[in-house]
């Protein structure tokens, strides 16, 4: 019995010594269960609204307002593009469309319709969005007998898959190269073969590079992979360019082999490297807007969201296969995902000289 007791008594003191495993083992729960309670909700607010009406229709501007006043739904960006531009770019989850006479004269005529566009690439968020505008609508009956006409775009059958598959690609593509670049270096330092590669004739860069360009091909083989299974298999519509699409798996994937390798030059074996992995892709999986939107978060925690890489590749990926890639919204998460991969690359580096 005193064996075991100092068999014990020795375990507890080794994983308890390390500063790093006592910040894992007690700190980050309590951090992690904090910032989950707050951001995954899957109440849907923040909801950008458009507006299409003529700027005398008193009756269309009063309903707009009701909107807005309802707490739901705040104004979308894009004003005085077309309704589809503005809902194919991303800058509105929905536009309110007034008739083109304008809606007073159409409520005159016993016509008082409006239409509805809905961004249905998140199935979730567009049922929620169809019952919130009912619901304002429902409230305003007294005043003037209103119809809704909703239009639902981009997934008209309002099927869970085609807004999941693609942001599972996202997380595969996550999950295989943190996983496998993070592992990397600390099992040559583990197997004491690290110092091996150093005494060898070679500049640092080129160890890094070395090292880490393996698991950026490894992604791009998996990018592929995952890619022709979600078409062919799950039947997600590809409607943008397959070139665009891959060359933003590429810069994704050295966004997150970079990552990979920082996390893989903090630890000092497997099992700290396997366990940094998870607590970076954990976060990054539930703040990425996969699942959860990241319009409904706290601000504290939607600043955070705007910090993971992951939430770009999946919004861009979406985008890309479900609307046809509009430039400007491809655009702006491309020249995110190339700044995460700048920073994460020269932080890798400089970590890693330091580490030699």
């Amino acid at each position: 019995m005193n064996t075991t007791l100092a068999f014990i008594r020795k375990e507890l003191v080794q994983a308890v010594r390390d500063p790093r495993m006592r910040v894992i083992l007690f700190v980050l729960p309590i951090l992690q269960l904090t910032v989950f309670g707050l951001a995954l909700s899957t109440e849907v607010r923040n909801i950008r609204l458009g507006t299409e009406f003529r700027p005398d229709d008193d009756l269309a501007r009063r309903t707009a307002e009701r909107f807005f006043a309802s707490g739901w739904f705040v104004p979308a960006g894009g004003a005085g593009k077309e309704p589809f531009e503005r809902v194919r770019s991303g800058q509105a989850d929905a536009v309110l469309v007034a008739p083109a006479g304008g809606l007073s004269r159409a409520v005159g005529r016993g016509e008082g319709r409006l239409q509805l566009l809905v961004d249905a690439s998140n199935a979730f968020r567009a049922r929620s969005i169809e019952r919130y505008a009912e619901a304002v609508l429902a409230q305003g009956q007294a005043k003037a007998p209103l119809e809704l006409d909703v239009r639902v775009l981009y997934n008209p059958a309002m099927e869970s898959k085609v807004f999941m598959v693609p942001g599972v690609m996202s997380m595969i593509l996550c999950l295989v190269t943190i996983i496998l670049t993070s592992m990397s270096f600390a099992r040559e330092r583990e197997l004491g073969t690290l110092e091996t590669l150093i005494a060898a004739p070679v500049e640092d860069w080129e160890i890094l590079l070395g090292k880490t360009a393996p698991y950026v091909l490894l992604g791009m083989v998996d990018a592929l992979l995952v890619g022709a299974v979600a078409v062919l298999v799950f039947q997600v519509p590809m409607k943008g360019s397959w070139a665009v699409l891959f060359f933003s798996a590429f810069i994704f994937v050295c966004t997150t082999v970079s990552v990979g390798t920082l996390i893989s030059t903090l630890a000092s074996n497997q099992q700290q490297a396997m366990l940094g992995a998870f607590l970076f892709l954990f976060p990054a999986v539930l703040m990425s807007g996969l699942m959860f939107p990241v319009e409904s978060m706290p601000a504290a925690i939607r600043f955070a969201a705007y910090l993971d890489p992951l939430k770009y590749f999946v919004t861009l990926l979406r985008n890309v296969m479900l609307k046809g890639g509009d430039p400007a919204a491809v655009g702006m998460n491309l020249a995110a995902l190339v700044l995460m991969a700048v920073a994460a690359s020269g932080l890798a580096f400089a970590r890693f000289k330091r580490t030699l």
